[in-house]
């Protein structure tokens, strides 16, 4: 592993799914950790979870929830967190994340991951919905922003600051989506670096990288996010962007969805993020270590 520094352990790994499952038992001094879909373990068997024990000794596991909707002003389905929870426990008490994101209300399911409206009544839903599921689960979720192929109509806030207020409210970390970021800046228009600048940074202890395609809707331009394309350079260059900006060290984990390409493919995937993070961080230490006249003129973000 390529570590910048004494000072830094970042981990390097993939978002498991069963396709990969040869390739990773075969391979897994070549990942840190893994990250598993705690949805598709909810059905499981005893004997089903316990493969998931072995797997979880075998290699770290982080465990990741698509489906309870947590950023919603309706409650969270108790059920499913009893479900996640059972999961969790099988992983050894791994950590876990959820996004931001509704995906029903009024008993209906909406089926996708959508972007809340970011207002107060909103925060205040999420903030309920995670102290239930931090009293069954045992432990505080990361939260994940999400990609949006449209603004949410009645926010009172915009995105960064949505972000950082559910940060505070909860109490949780983030799980950084570095492509969900590229792809909200590039459909509406905003600074990505100036979004990272207006997070509390401090409070990332993950990331995820992922690709899209750029789509047409309603005559506009946007990026779809559907973690079945590589991840494109503009991504990795934030990753190094967020690395100069850190001291903590995270993890980072490469997603593909539907067919996943070649083991080799995610292998290039991780060296290149390695690679992007140790350029942050040698960029931070750089310019920490210059006079300060130096970290000045070349706008050191603290």
């Amino acid at each position: 592993m390529n570590q910048p520094g004494p000072q830094h352990c970042d981990r390097f790994g993939i978002a498991y799914r069963p396709a990969l499952a040869a390739s990773l038992w075969a391979n897994t001094d070549s990942v840190d950790l893994i990250e598993v879909i705690a949805d598709d373990w909810f059905g499981a068997s005893r004997r089903e979870l316990a493969a998931l024990t072995t797997l979880s000794r075998r290699v770290t596991t982080l465990i990741h929830a698509v489906g309870l909707g947590l950023a919603s002003a309706w409650p969270v389905d108790t059920a499913r967190v009893c479900a996640l929870a059972r999961v969790v426990e099988a992983a050894g008490g791994a950590t876990w994340s959820e996004h931001l994101a509704f995906v029903r209300a009024g008993g209906v399911e909406l089926g996708h991951l959508c972007a809340p409206p970011r207002t107060l009544a909103t925060l205040e839903g999420l903030a309920r919905n995670v102290r239930v599921a931090k009293r069954i689960v045992g432990s505080l979720p990361a939260l994940e922003n999400v990609a949006t192929l449209i603004d949410p109509p009645c926010s009172e806030l915009d995105e960064p600051s949505f972000v950082a207020r559910a940060l505070e409210l909860t109490g949780a970390p983030l799980l950084l989506d570095l492509h969900n970021l590229h792809a909200n800046a590039t459909s509406f228009g905003f600074d990505p670096l100036s979004y990272l600048d207006a997070l509390p940074l401090e409070r990332v202890t993950a990331v995820h990288l992922a690709g899209g395609k750029t789509i047409t809707l309603g005559g506009q331009q946007r990026v779809l996010d559907d973690h079945r394309h590589a991840v494109p350079d503009v991504v990795y260059a934030l990753l190094e962007q967020l690395a100069s900006r850190i001291e903590q060290p995270i993890d980072v984990i490469v997603e593909h969805d539907g067919r996943p390409p070649p083991w080799a493919a995610y292998m290039e995937e991780l060296a290149k993020a390695r690679a992007a993070i140790a350029r942050g961080r040698e960029q931070r230490a750089r310019l920490l270590h210059a006079p300060c006249t130096s970290r000045s003129a070349e706008g050191l973000q603290p």
